[in-house]
């Protein structure tokens, strides 16, 4: 009976708890489709022919605030746009945890930090963070113009929210797109996320 009840509660688990199995480098970027904070579609697959970066964000979490109050995500996203990358902002935090945004409250957060993605989306129900197991606030995810993902980890080899250690950390994004712009593979494709969990 013990093991009974024990096989229940392994089965219950498994259906109840999210999926955050990561997508594999090297393959196929998990495709999506989603509403922005303005209301228009994005589907990720019709953006084939640029690369495109995913960041998982939550401007409550102290080491999103790192990379925002210096300036560095800012930064960070315009020398990608610079070069023809598409940035996509997503919040997976659920209504009632920490982040959690209206579309209006997003675009106050955009317009206060002086961030211009080319979309943000509010992953309220986790389907799309669960998709790509995103599990931090940042977790990035660079995708090549095959549609390919290229690199998935951390923004850089700083993981701590002091504010002081932005300068001179290498970033992990801008080298991958440094590499697929070159037609070099990307030298780090992966490396561990840090920050604070994502708020499913």
């Amino acid at each position: 009976m013990t093991r009974l009840f024990a096989l229940l509660a392994v089965l219950l688990l498994a259906f109840t708890a999210p999926a955050l199995a990561a997508p594999v480098v090297g393959a196929a970027a998990p495709d999506f489709t989603a509403l922005d904070i303005h209301g228009q579609n994005f589907k990720l697959s019709g953006h084939k022919g640029k690369i495109v970066v995913l960041e998982w964000t939550n401007h409550e979490c102290p080491f999103v605030v790192k990379h925002y109050e210096t300036g560095n995500m800012q930064k960070t996203q315009k020398a990608a746009m610079d070069q023809g990358v598409e940035w996509i902002s997503i919040v997976s935090s659920a209504p009632g945890k920490q982040g959690h945004a209206t579309p209006e409250e997003a675009q106050t957060i955009l317009d206060e930090a002086n961030a211009h993605p080319t979309a943000k989306i509010l992953d309220d129900s986790g389907t799309i963070g669960n998709l790509y197991g995103a599990k931090t606030t940042p977790h990035m995810f660079v995708i090549n113009k095959d549609g390919v993902l290229a690199y998935a980890g951390a923004i850089d080899d700083q993981p701590t929210p002091a504010h002081d250690t932005v300068e001179g950390a290498k970033n992990y994004v801008l080298a991958a797109i440094e590499d697929l712009n070159a037609g070099r593979a990307v030298q780090t494709p992966e490396t561990a996320s840090y920050g604070c969990g994502v708020k499913y």
